[in-house]
């Protein structure tokens, strides 16, 4: 493979398509990361380029790219008459869709280690974002953290029990889902009345979302 004209994206699906086959056998770790490179027969240097942390960065193109994925489905989803607890619950059903459960409890474990348990916060935590923004949350003051903040949770917990759901079609796990969001819920309506008492009202005006930031390579006018 000619390395004169490195297209790192591309090479980075490239090198998770190769290590896919093996993460079930080997977990997302530097031999299956050797082999992906063996396989795909791309320059070692070249692959540690583009995955510094090896096997690592791939264990987050495979969460992320299923986050993009799920964006897009749940934008262009038409869900009439629903209401908005059951839209939140069928996104977080379709971003799981999209992946296997062995890679993810490959993940899962990988990111239980102490030295990658913020990347794996991080990742639940850009899910959560993912979902609210491809719903349409509008929301810029402490309501954007609020409820990313409780989304996480609630995927988190969803997630571990959906690795270990045997029953069909997971439906077990779609229940466990529901409950977590109705519990969501009720929390919403128990913030909205603690957040209107004096004082409190003022320090929570203070907070605010953080501004986008443009994509490496663009520019903002």
């Amino acid at each position: 493979m000619k390395n004169d004209h490195l297209d790192v994206a591309r090479m980075r699906g490239d090198l998770l398509a190769a290590i896919t086959p093996h993460v079930p056998f080997d977990g997302w770790s530097e031999p299956a990361f050797r082999q992906a490179v063996a396989d795909l027969g791309v320059d070692p240097g070249v692959a540690r380029l583009v995955c510094p942390r090896g096997a690592v960065d791939l264990a987050v193109e495979y969460h992320r790219a299923a986050d993009g994925e799920a964006a897009r489905l749940i934008a262009d989803a038409d869900w009439p008459e629903m209401k908005f607890r059951d839209k939140v619950a069928a996104a977080v059903r379709m971003r799981l869709d999209l992946v296997d459960p062995e890679l993810v409890r490959r993940a899962a474990a990988l990111f239980a280690l102490p030295q990658h348990a913020a990347t794996g916060a991080k990742l639940v935590w850009e899910s959560a974002d993912m979902v609210w923004t491809a719903l349409g949350d509008t929301s810029r003051d402490y309501n954007w953290y609020s409820k990313r903040l409780t989304l996480a949770g609630v995927i988190s917990g969803t997630v571990l029990y959906w690795m270990g759901d045997e029953s069909e079609g997971r439906a077990d796990s779609w229940q466990f889902l529901d409950r977590r969001i109705g519990e969501v819920m009720q929390f919403e309506k128990i913030k909205g009345k603690v957040t209107g008492l004096p004082g409190l009202s003022g320090l929570l005006s203070r907070i605010h979302a953080p501004e986008p930031r443009p994509m490496p390579g663009r520019t903002t006018r």
